[in-house]
């Protein structure tokens, strides 16, 4: 495939799933502010523990073998069947398991909610296995549009299901029902739109050849998965559930735009880069544009939600939110360094040895220790800003190590880096100026800060003539073109 070709393949599937994601995100947004504004910080503090544990369960349940029949060159129906088989059995166990633990640790928590939901909260493991294979063969066919469109829907039907049982008075119900009739929704569409059936016999073999890869990518995700919600998991303990409702819904609200670049940037990129593996010039030329993209994108977002949090939580939810603002206006920095570095581990994922990634992320993780050992105890403030230093040194470790294998530079790297960042820097203080200067109106002086905000970056990037600015441009006239 030719370079241009790839990258604009790369750059386009890239578009397509930020579409749907920017468009489920906002769906999502909009279904937590109304759900917010119905619930107390003490419910989505009984959540917090249940969601945090389906995190760290979904990795094992998967074990990376969804992730290596993306990566296979010529996956055999053997290898598709033995996956879907093995992610059954494992995600239907750990739901005997953790429904069978759950009144441990509702009394552990001293959150009896626990117990109460955990029976069907937990059916969101063996629901998401129905179709991690489907997921996989439309992401290896570059099915973008298509995928987008099923999660889309997906979050529409359990967005407005959730709203009406906030409303009708369900309480933490409307919580549960929302995630499991996305996943539900979601597992239906992909089997009614996939051709792929679970037909012949699985193969052990197929298993054992597709283990030390899998596993590698399975250990890495799950100490990953781990350490990102071990602050819910002591702070659960430490502090009161209201505290804990605050602190987890500043950090899910500021990951809904940093998952839906990274899942889309991820999805794309992974299958993309390892097509090209083999051309040295194509494979850094395409990390570095990605790269490039997401900064792009992702700065200026970040970047401008901390600016706007104050007025923007004061204007959409009540009063009783209000304490979630600073975890809010501080966490959303480290959505500035977590998709770039998630590029940088996708790079490794497809060119390093397994394990490669796991002495990484031991590295990582040492650092994650250290810091959680420091700030848990002192206070949840101390939490946030660790989150951040732990995004900034994820990222940077990622991106040291892929420099073995590619011919992406550190020079190159922060060169694509830095006009970005520097444009976003000086729309932030624009925004936070803008805030200071206009007075009175909630409303008016919201609307003045995101306008200012967007003129700002806009304005600033051709003059600068970023080159980031430019590419979406032509991907914009091609797109209309057709």
């Amino acid at each position: 495939m030719a370079a241009k070709q790839l990258r604009e393949r790369v750059t386009e599937g890239v578009a397509w799933s930020m579409a749907e994601k920017i468009g489920s995100m906002l769906l999502t947004v909009a279904v937590r502010l109304v759900i917010l504004r119905l619930l107390s910080p003490d419910i989505l503090g009984c959540i917090a523990i249940p969601a945090a544990v389906v995190a760290v369960a979904m990795v094992i349940a998967d074990s990376g073998f969804s992730q290596n029949l993306i990566r296979r060159d010529n996956p055999s129906p053997a290898d598709y069947k033995s996956v879907f088989l093995f992610n059954m059995a494992v995600s239907t166990g750990l739901y005997v398991l953790l429904t069978a633990a759950a009144p441990a640790v509702a009394r552990y928590y001293a959150i009896p909610e626990i117990a109460e939901v955990a029976p069907v909260f937990f059916l969101l493991l063996p629901v998401s296995s129905l179709c991690s294979v489907q997921n996989a063969i439309f992401t290896r066919q570059f099915r973008f549009a298509l995928l987008s469109k099923v999660n889309f829907l997906s979050s529409l039907v359990s967005g407005l299901a959730a709203v009406g049982l906030a409303l009708a008075g369900c309480g933490i119900w409307s919580l549960v029902g929302e995630r499991l009739l996305a996943m539900a929704v979601r597992a239906v569409l992909l089997w009614r739109l996939s051709d792929w059936r679970p037909r012949g016999r699985g193969s052990v073999a197929s298993l054992r050849d597709m283990a030390p890869f899998s596993v590698s990518l399975m250990l890495t995700d799950l100490i990953s998965t781990f350490y990102m919600k071990l602050p819910q998991f002591f702070l659960g303990k430490l502090y009161q559930t209201a505290t804990l409702g605050a602190f987890d819904q500043a950090v899910k609200l500021k990951d809904m735009p940093v998952t839906a670049a990274t899942q889309s940037v991820q999805s794309v990129t992974f299958p993309a880069l390892s097509e090209v593996r083999g051309d040295a010039p194509k494979f850094a030329e395409s990390y570095r544009q990605v790269v490039l993209i997401t900064a792009y994108v992702m700065f200026p977002a970040m970047l401008g939600l901390s600016a706007v949090a104050h007025d923007l939580f004061a204007l959409l939810l009540s009063e009783k939110w209000m304490p979630t603002v600073p975890y809010f206006e501080v966490v959303c920095l480290a959505g500035l360094f977590y998709p770039v570095g998630m590029i940088c581990y996708n790079v490794l994922k497809v060119m390093s040895h397994g394990p490669l990634i796991v002495r990484l992320e031991v590295v990582k993780k040492l650092l994650m220790t250290v810091v959680f050992a420091v700030t848990i105890p002192h206070s949840v403030m101390a939490v946030v800003w660790g989150l951040v230093v732990i995004a900034f040194g994820e990222m940077a470790v990622n991106f040291l190590a892929t420099r073995r294998f590619t011919r992406f530079t550190t020079c190159r790297f922060l060169r694509t880096l830095l006009p970005v960042a520097l444009v976003s820097g000086t729309m932030y203080l624009l925004v936070r100026l803008t805030a200071c200067a206009v007075p009175g109106h909630l409303l008016l002086r919201l609307a003045a800060q995101l306008l200012v905000g967007a003129a700002a970056y806009v304005g600033l990037s051709v003059l600068f003539r970023l080159e980031a600015f430019g590419l979406l441009c032509d991907l914009m006239k091609k797109q209309a073109a057709r």
